[in-house]
């Protein structure tokens, strides 16, 4: 099941603000707020940007605030937010942390976000890292991959036509209780994130995409290979979106230090860059800009949809 269009490279991109890791955030974002997301995802919109994204963490130890720090906007309220201002892009958690929650309760609040945003839904799906947020929730952190498996397949339920979903499963058990609104699409796309060989597994066995969590170039096609090889085992005809995320990229020419990793020049340079990940199999792309301010960082954006888009 693809949702993007077919027959070029898609892009899209993860939001700033939303989340602040020391990996990956920018000077700017700490004093950013609202304004800041709505003014970048109406510039994603207008850019042609397949999908926005944001993050899910409950909650982040002492231990790990120093490198991920503690501001994680709940995915479901900053998506449901940026889906009242923008009018195309879709909306993909990536990824949301399903084994923290109950299915049921995921599914009404996703379901919600389809139904209000007019089907614009991704719902990306993820077994999660932080064992103390497991167990402050109360969630079974040591069998996370278990429970995704399973929570995939109750969501698959719970998102479905209808009114009243069923799955008996070792973790999960519901049937007879019905919830409204249904999502506005026919069949919501679940994307499954990581990059572990269990993930993989999971992406090619239950999943309507893959988004690798930080894969090389060199290692991707090795891994998109081996999750074709187990849908073809498994009898799984229906298309799988192969998502990659990109190296930080600037359109043009910085003046300013971007780092080393960062791919920075003309726009056709860029995208014959960036069409090497649809060489490999890959279908749509996830970009991140560096910036210095929100001014740069959406001039970057309507530069990229305007000059490097049109050379996917």
């Amino acid at each position: 099941m693809r949702v993007l269009p077919e027959g070029r490279l898609a892009y899209g991109m993860q939001l700033p603000v939303q989340s602040q890791s020391t990996l990956y955030a920018e000077a700017w974002e700490a004093e950013a707020g609202p304004e800041d997301l709505v003014g970048i995802a109406r510039a994603a919109d207008r850019a042609g940007f397949a999908y926005l994204a944001s993050c899910d963490h409950v909650a982040i130890p002492r231990r790990l605030a120093d490198a991920m720090s503690t501001t994680w906007y709940d995915p479901v309220a900053t998506l449901a937010y940026l889906a009242g201002v923008t009018e195309r892009v879709r909306l993909l958690s990536h990824v949301a942390i399903v084994g923290l929650r109950h299915p049921l309760v995921t599914a009404k609040q996703y379901a919600t976000l389809d139904h209000l945003s007019g089907g614009r839904l991704i719902l990306g799906v993820g077994a999660g890292h932080v064992q103390e947020e497991f167990e402050a929730v109360g969630a079974d952190f040591e069998r996370r991959g278990a429970v995704l498996d399973e929570s995939i397949d109750a969501l698959r339920a719970a998102l479905g036509r209808d009114e009243y979903p069923v799955h008996h499963g070792k973790v999960y058990d519901f049937e007879g209780l019905g919830q409204r609104p249904r999502p506005a699409q026919e069949r919501v796309p679940v994307w499954v994130g990581g990059s572990s060989p269990a993930a993989v597994r999971r992406a090619a066995l239950r999943g309507d995409g893959w988004l690798p969590q930080g894969d090389p170039r060199d290692r991707l096609p090795g891994q998109i290979a081996r999750l074709k090889d187990l849908r073809a085992e498994a009898g799984i005809e229906e298309p799988v979106t192969v998502g990659a995320i990109t190296e930080p990229l600037y359109v043009g020419a910085p003046g300013w230090d971007v780092g080393r990793r960062t791919l920075h020049g003309a726009p056709e340079e860029l995208a014959e860059s960036l069409r090497a990940y649809r060489a490999m199999g890959v279908h749509q792309i996830q970009v991140r800009f560096r910036s210095r301010s929100r001014g740069e960082l959406t001039d970057q954006i309507a530069a990229f949809g305007a000059d490097v888009a049109p050379h996917l």
